[in-house]
């Protein structure tokens, strides 16, 4: 892994810290964290473009109860990790969407994990309450540390996969998840239109 794509996937591991764990600034948002992703690799526009599109795709699943919603953060680093090494956007792009569900999973076993391990701490605080911020500190490092071992991995695995197969996708299939990719916005659109019809009822 070259090293832009090692600080992609640090910068990436970080901002997914702001979808619920740290910050909540809303960077982690796709219309924000692609564009910077970007940035960072050199194409802007692209990173716009991806960053676009899955918000739209996953602007109506919110992160309301027990429903951890697929992370937009790893919906635009994969794909603009595999167009800096030559893969087009709309192989990437749906490589993306299947990383972020993913990562959901991997996230609702990350809380279980960490719920066991707060019932722990909890009473380690209650006797000694001075280690609140450092035990804050860990929890939020091992988020981190966590994140980014599973999108680096995720990364390196969508990357040789598309070395291996790319060579051997034929030009319909190329068309084919070109129109998809295309229709991706209006999918997303389609989705917020009764979200925001004035309720005349």
């Amino acid at each position: 892994m070259t090293l832009s794509l090692l600080l992609l996937c640090l910068l990436a591991a970080l901002i997914e810290l702001d979808t619920t764990y740290a910050f909540q600034f809303l960077i982690s948002r796709p219309i924000i964290a692609g564009p910077i992703f970007g940035a960072l690799l050199g194409d802007v526009a692209a990173g716009v473009q991806v960053g676009v599109f899955a918000e739209l795709l996953f602007t109506d699943i919110s992160p309301l109860g027990g429903i951890i919603p697929p992370s937009g953060v790893v919906a635009c680093v994969i794909p603009l990790a595999l167009y800096s090494l030559g893969i087009e956007l709309y192989f990437g792009f749906f490589l993306g969407v299947v990383g972020a569900v993913l990562y959901s999973f991997f996230d609702a076993l990350l809380r279980k994990t960490r719920f066991r391990w707060l019932i722990f701490l909890e009473k380690r605080i209650g006797k000694k309450p001075t280690d609140i911020k450092r035990i804050i500190a860990v929890a939020l490092f091992s988020s981190f540390l966590m994140t980014f071992i599973f999108i680096s991995i995720l990364t390196w695995c969508c990357a040789r996969l598309m070395f291996v197969v790319y060579p051997y996708i034929p030009a319909k299939m190329h068309f084919a998840f070109r129109l998809a990719y295309t229709a991706v916005p209006w999918i997303g659109l389609a989705a917020l239109i009764p979200a925001l019809r004035l309720k005349t009822r």
